[in-house]
């Protein structure tokens, strides 16, 4: 029988045409599936390639620094120990003198010099170590806070603020999230929790003493007396600021530290951070 004449199996009916809105919608829905896709990407790179770099970046400059550190603390201790050979008095058995140890220098702990600070905008001169937000938790800080500094060098220190040492407040930003999210544990800090500060000067220590969230319009966080602009310091702070909620920028989440001691260079590393100190 010739199936043609019948009209059944052997032939397929013609689809009905598509009209304008059919394919408008087909359209716009494979590109908000191109878009998606690509904002998937995006966050990708935020959150995963962006944290790689810049961990890359802070430890080479770690490295670099703790080493100058070091050669600073053999030299003065070379020194010292050549001034007791001359009959001086600047340290207690230097000859034999263990490096780790406090009692190889002369040093007042509550008078502390006003380290020095960096040369130029963007160049790293000191190491923070935050036992609370991980046993070798070490970064870098550098002079400035623009995205240029934080998006790859960690902490910034906020130009026109205090110096590690200096009377005043001594006030670092950074990253929660992204570019090696260097404070995103912030909220753990507690009272109490220490804070070293490693510059070329010696070690600062300082022991938190609030944590509060702020708006982004609320500078007097970083005023020299935290939170009371215009009264005239008279101690030693340092303030952590960065981005609150985790990940969001909405508002900031602030921790300030009072300054609790100051040990040289050749003193050795406080006992908190000795180990992460050598393993540099």
């Amino acid at each position: 029988m010739n199936t043609a004449a019948t009209g059944r199996s052997g032939f397929h009916r013609a689809a009905p045409a598509r009209t304008a809105g059919q394919w408008s919608v087909q359209i716009i829905g494979e590109l908000l599936l191109t878009l998606g896709f690509i904002l998937l990407l995006f966050v990708a790179w935020q959150l995963w390639w962006t944290n790689i770099a810049a961990n890359s970046a802070q430890q080479d400059a770690v490295s670099s620094l703790t080493q100058e550190f070091k050669q600073a603390a053999a030299s003065a201790l070379s020194d010292a120990s050549g001034q007791v050979e001359d009959g001086g008095t600047s340290t207690d058995n230097a000859n034999s003198a263990d490096p780790a140890s406090t009692d190889t220098v002369n040093f007042d702990p509550t008078n502390p010099p006003v380290a020095t600070g960096a040369d130029a905008y963007g160049q790293a001169y000191g190491v923070i170590y935050i036992p609370r937000l991980g046993e070798s938790y070490q970064r870098p800080i550098a002079e400035g806070t623009g995205n240029d500094v934080l998006d790859t060098l960690g902490l910034g220190h906020y130009e026109g603020t205090a110096q590690p040492g200096e009377v005043g407040n001594f006030a670092l930003a950074g990253h929660r999230q992204t570019n090696g999210a260097v404070l995103d544990r912030i909220d753990k800090l507690q009272n109490g929790d220490k804070i070293y500060v490693q510059t070329i000067d010696g070690y600062y220590t300082y022991t938190v003493y609030q944590s509060h969230i702020v708006l982004p319009h609320q500078v007097e966080v970083i005023a020299p007396v935290p939170n009371e602009p215009g009264a005239e310091a008279t101690e030693r702070t340092l303030t952590l600021t960065t981005c609150h909620p985790r990940y969001g920028d909405t508002e900031r989440y602030i921790v300030h530290a009072s300054f609790d001691g100051w040990q040289p260079l050749a003193a050795g590393a406080p006992q908190d951070i000795a180990s992460t100190v050598e393993g540099s």
